[in-house]
């Protein structure tokens, strides 16, 4: 395990020993305790009661957040014709087919999301070793694959997130900077707690969320009490 640094360890000093803490005093506090010298962003953990060996228990999607993530997030979007033209006026930083597909195979990876449209899957899915590792493909659950991509695309502009469970059931989202407001954390933080719950599949007993954590990018976890939950 990684030593940790002295400001970690002060930081860490602040949180409460087995006090497990409602969403605005845990926030709250993440921002107090936060030390980087940039504006560092906050994520949500979540770790489900999920077998994700089961395809039904394997979630994925996406949600546009109330308050954006506070980063600017750099689009681009495989389309032809007049869904190229569409995306350029909504905002897409770089629009192309064959072309793009190119770049990409050449080793450009300078952006945050990918859209495409159907018909251009078959040669996006040559991508699929490139983007895929990278969380970049584009995918129907995610609204990336899609023929409305001015409504992609301007979605995601405005502060649209993803999010995943990995093999051990844990989802990592962020809703935000340590300079918001700590109603806006609130707010965003409600969103992503309502989606997971609404995600939850029918298939799963018992307890489903068991355990939630905030922290910014270098400082310690503060755990959510389990009303919180």
């Amino acid at each position: 395990m990684a030593k940790k640094g002295k400001k970690y360890i002060e930081a860490s000093k602040q949180i409460e020993a087995g006090k497990a803490y409602n969403a605005e005093e845990a926030l709250a506090l993440v921002k107090k305790i936060d030390f980087a010298k940039f504006d560092a962003t906050v994520e949500v953990a979540y770790n489900l009661n999920l077998d994700t060996k089961q395809a039904d228990q394997q979630l994925r999607g996406a949600v546009v957040l109330p308050n954006g993530t506070g980063k600017e997030q750099t689009v681009v979007v495989f389309a032809k014709g007049q869904k190229a033209k569409d995306a350029e006026a909504a905002g897409a930083d770089v629009v192309g087919d064959d072309d793009l597909v190119q770049r990409i195979q050449s080793g450009w990876l300078d952006f945050d999301v990918a859209i495409a449209t159907p018909d251009m899957m078959a040669q996006v899915g040559r991508l699929g070793r490139v983007l895929g590792p990278k969380g970049l493909m584009p995918n129907p659950k995610t609204g990336t694959v899609t023929m409305d991509v001015t409504k992609a695309v301007e979605e995601s502009k405005a502060g649209k997130v993803t999010y995943r469970t990995d093999k051990a059931g844990n989802v990592h989202v962020p809703i935000g900077k340590v300079s918001f407001e700590d109603k806006a954390l609130v707010e965003n933080f409600n969103t992503i707690k309502d989606v997971i719950l609404k995600a939850r599949p029918a298939s799963v007993k018992g307890q489903y969320i068991t355990h939630v954590s905030v922290a910014s990018t270098f400082g310690p976890s503060v755990t959510l009490a389990p009303a919180a939950l």
